[in-house]
C-alpha cells in the first residue's frame, strides 16, 4: 500500500503486510521476517514499513503463497515446498533429499543460475522470490518408537512435507503435511507417530520433547532447508529503485542471519534436550538411510518426468550439486574429516545427567 504525502526523506511512503507460515515470533523461523521488517525500516528511514502477521492472523499458514499472488498481502515468508501441489518445481528451492547444504544452496541460487529459475517458476503467479534464510542441516525428526531397521517405517504416520514426504510414503510410511502450529497437538493426541520440524533450537521451543521420546539424525530430507521471501510482483514494481534495492539486500542479509543464528544455537539446545530432558538421541540405521536414498531417486525421476519446469530446474540443480560436491570433497568435507582425525570424533554419546 502506498501512502500519499512526503516521507521522512521527502519521498513517497509505503506500508506493506508480510504474512508468514510460522507462529508469530517463533524463534529462528518466526524471527526472520521480523528481522527483515526491521532492516527495511532502518535502511529506508521509514519510507517502507513492513508489518509482520503470523500464521492465522490474516491467512492460514499454508495460504501464504495465494495471499501474496492475489494481492491480499504484499509479501510472504515460508518454504517453497509447501506449494508443491500447485508448482511441482517449487520443491527444489527448499530442499532435496540427500541434496545440497545451506551454503551450497546459496551458491547455486546467487551464482549458479538458481534464482533466475526460481523467478521463472513463480512468474506466472505474479510472485517474485528471494532467499529467506536457512536452518542448515536439520534433524531427521521425533519418533514415538525406536527405529531398528527399515521395517519399522511401515505404517508410521509422520508429519514430513515436500519431496521427503513422498519418499517417506514410498518407503512404507504415511506422510502428513500440517503446519507448525498443529504439530505438538497432533503428536500428543496420536494423530501422527513422528514429526520432522527443524532442529534442536526450534524443536525445543515447540516442546516436541514432551510428546516424543526418540530424536533421530541426520536430516537426510532437508540438508540445507532454504526458506523464501515472496513479493507480489505488482507491489514490487511500484517501488522506486532505491526501495527495490533495500528489499533485495534486506532479504539477502536476513538469509545469512538466520543461518548464523541456527549455527550458533543448535548445539546448546541439543545439550539441553539430552541432558535436562532425557531425550534419546539416535542415528538412523544404515538400511533406513539406504532405503530412503533409493526411494528419493525414484520420486525425483517421477517428478521431473511429469513437469517440464521441474525438469529444467532439476537439471540445473543436479549439475551444480555434482560440481560443488567435487570441490567440497577436497575442501569442506576433507577438512572436517581431517579435523575429526586429529581432534577426535565430535559425535559422542550423550546421556542425561
Amino acid at each position: 500500500m502506498a501512502i500519499a504525502g512526503p516521507g521522512a526523506q521527502g519521498g513517497q511512503r509505503f506500508q506493506w503486510k508480510l504474512v508468514t507460515t510460522w507462529p508469530k515470533n517463533l524463534p529462528g523461523l518466526g524471527a526472520a521476517p521480523e528481522t527483515f521488517a526491521r532492516l527495511v525500516g532502518e535502511m529506508s528511514n521509514g519510507r517502507l514499513s513492513v508489518r509482520v502477521y503470523g500464521a492465522g492472523e490474516i491467512v492460514p499458514a499454508l495460504g501464504v503463497f495465494d495471499a501474496v499472488s492475489g494481492g491480499v498481502a504484499e509479501m510472504g515468508h515460508g518454504a517453497a515446498y509447501y506449494w508443491k501441489g500447485k508448482i511441482p518445481a517449487a520443491v527444489f528451492f527448499t530442499a532435496v533429499p540427500f541434496g545440497m547444504t545451506a551454503q551450497e544452496m546459496n551458491g547455486w541460487l546467487h551464482y549458479g543460475g538458481g534464482e533466475a529459475l526460481w523467478r521463472e517458476t513463480y512468474a506466472p503467479f505474479g510472485v517474485v522470490p528471494f532467499a529467506g534464510g536457512s536452518t542448515g542441516v536439520q534433524m531427521a525428526g521425533w519418533f514415538n518408537r525406536e527405529l531398528n531397521s527399515r521395517d519399522d517405517l511401515r505404517g508410521l504416520k509422520m508429519r514430513i512435507p515436500g519431496l521427503a514426504g513422498e519418499v517417506f510414503t514410498a518407503a512404507g510410511g504415511t506422510a502428513v503435511n500440517i503446519p507448525g502450529g498443529e504439530i505438538y497437538t497432533s503428536m500428543q493426541t496420536g494423530v501422527i507417530d513422528a514429526v520432522e520440524w527443524v532442529g534442536p533450537y526450534n524443536d525445543l521451543a515447540l516442546g516436541l520433547h514432551e510428546v516424543a521420546e526418540y530424536y533421530y539424525y541426520p536430516g537426510w530430507h532437508e540438508p540445507g532447508a532454504m526458506l523464501e521471501f515472496i513479493v507480489n510482483a505488482d507491489a514490487l514494481a511500484t517501488l522506486p529503485d532505491d526501495l527495490k534495492a533495500i528489499v533485495r539486500h534486506a532479504a539477502r542479509a536476513t538469509n545469512q542471519d538466520m543461518l548464523d543464528e541456527f549455527t550458533a544455537r543448535n548445539n546448546a539446545a541439543l545439550e539441553n534436550l539430552v541432558t535436562r530432558h532425557a531425550v534419546k538421541l539416535r542415528r538412523l540405521p544404515d538400511d533406513v538411510l539406504a532405503l530412503l536414498e533409493e526411494k528419493s531417486r525414484e520420486v525425483l525421476a517421477k517428478l521431473v518426468a511429469g513437469d517440464p519446469m521441474a525438469r529444467k530446474v532439476y537439471d540445473s540443480y543436479g549439475d551444480y550439486l555434482e560440481a560443488v560436491r567435487a570441490y567440497h570433497g577436497i575442501s569442506e568435507q576433507a577438512y572436517i574429516n581431517a579435523r575429526s582425525e586429529v581432534l577426535g570424533d565430535p559425535v559422542r554419546e550423550r546421556k542425561p545427567r
